[in-house]
């Protein structure tokens, strides 16, 4: 048995943290192709994402009240479906969030210093590997200010955008560029703006009283993001318009300077780059508790399941994905080639849903979970749209995509079958 990790985040910290995860460098830059793939049905896709997230969120935070350990959907699809489907889970977010922590490290670097992207990514992932060892608490100090950045910024660009006379409100209205897969595939491209509420599932381990924390922090973490994701969008779009914004590289950095406000684009770039940083530190956190529980069980070395007698972290697990995503970061630019991350996400989130359905049949008196018969349907209905919507919005992505990420997945299964002949 390898030691527990310490449970020091509450309510607030743990919303914090998901916020940090979700109000990162992907509003920044997602609604621009998002409004490429919609037109004028940009709100439309948003919306779906929307009731997509919840749903996953409250399959989420019902399993992590269930199981408050490290992990996440690795844990929850090992309990309630079989070892074979929590493992392709942890292997999806394992590889894929990998990708997403270099790509995210290479934003940082390109919007703080776009000649020595590369090294400022580096430095980036040495800095926040080295507050996620000090301990959980330090990340979520750290996050906290990250959070507060990134709001004020985002603030400033909906109150300029919808203060100017460029704001035109009928740019809202939906037209005839609207098609069904265009909808769909922008709602793909959104819902990773909201995946970060999993990250306080992920490190369940590290929270007081989970099965009161996590259902409260994962619903209210997902409410802020989605009113702040409204205004930005809703801002953005009324000043640009969906052909323009979809034709836009820096969303909020054009909105700004349509709107009259030069002044704010500098502004606009260090809340990019701050948000980015928030998103990295909360995906290094997410991806090396995974890697914990994977450990644990033996799909990973066993030496990366330690934790530090101090700090009461998985410090090995820590420094290899720091290792690993400096690496990458250093000698590749994986931006624009992390498609399979997306994929890889939301089978991962499929899989959370269908072990959350399972929830609604638990009848042992000795277990935590009471279901009602009101209860037992309301869980059925969450987690079959849910699982429905991963499914169908994964499939809704580019080909290249669904191709990457189906290989990404193969090689998982393969790995798998290996180690078991072994």
């Amino acid at each position: 048995m390898t030691p527990e990790l310490r449970r020091s985040l509450g309510v607030f910290d743990a919303v914090v943290i998901g916020l940090g995860s979700m109000i990162g460098a992907g509003i920044f830059v997602a609604l621009g192709p998002a409004a490429r793939a919609a037109g004028s049905g940009l709100l439309l896709g948003l919306a779906m994402a929307a009731v997509i997230a919840y749903c996953n969120a409250m399959s989420s935070a019902r399993l992590a009240a269930r199981y408050p350990a490290s992990g996440g959907t690795y844990v929850y699809g090992r309990e309630r479906l079989g070892e074979f489907w929590g493992y392709l889970a942890g292997w999806a977010f394992v590889v894929g969030k990998t990708a997403s922590c270099a790509a995210m490290a290479l934003t940082v670097g390109a919007y703080a210093w776009p000649d020595q992207a590369h090294a400022v990514a580096v430095a980036a992932v040495v800095a926040l590997t080295a507050v996620n060892y000090g301990g959980v608490q330090k990340s979520a100090w750290l996050t906290r200010a990250i959070v507060a950045v990134v709001l004020a910024v985002l603030a400033a660009v909906v109150v300029v955008s919808l203060g100017s006379d460029s704001a035109d409100f009928d740019r809202l209205d939906v037209g005839a560029d609207v098609s069904a897969g265009g909808v769909l595939q922008a709602a793909g491209l959104l819902f990773f703006a909201f995946a970060g509420y999993a990250r306080i599932a992920t490190l369940g381990e590290e929270v007081k009283d989970p099965a009161r924390t996590i259902p409260r922090a994962v619903p209210l973490a997902l409410g802020i993001a989605l009113v702040v994701y409204v205004c930005v969008a809703v801002s953005v779009l009324s000043v640009l318009g969906a052909g323009e914004l979809g034709r836009a590289t820096a969303p909020l950095a054009d909105a700004v300077r349509a709107a009259g406000a030069q002044w704010l684009t500098p502004v606009v770039r260090v809340g990019a780059a701050v948000a980015a940083l928030g998103s990295l530190l909360a995906l290094i956190l997410g991806v090396s508790r995974t890697t914990l529980a994977m450990a644990r069980d033996g799909h990973l070395p066993g030496a990366l399941a330690a934790v530090h007698p101090r700090f009461q972290v998985p410090h090995r697990a820590e420094l290899a994905v720091g290792a690993v995503v400096a690496v990458v970061a250093a000698t590749a630019d994986v931006r624009g080639a992390i498609g399979f991350s997306s994929f890889g996400v939301l089978v991962y989130y499929a899989i959370a849903n269908a072990s959350a359905w399972t929830l609604s049949s638990e009848s042992d008196r000795d277990t935590p979970v009471r279901v009602t018969q009101a209860r037992a349907t309301t869980v059925r209905v969450t987690a079959g749209l849910g699982l429905a919507g991963c499914l169908v919005l994964a499939f809704a992505l580019p080909a290249l995509s669904v191709a990457a990420g189906a290989a990404v997945l193969a090689v998982g299964v393969v790995v798998y079958a290996v180690r078991r002949r072994g």
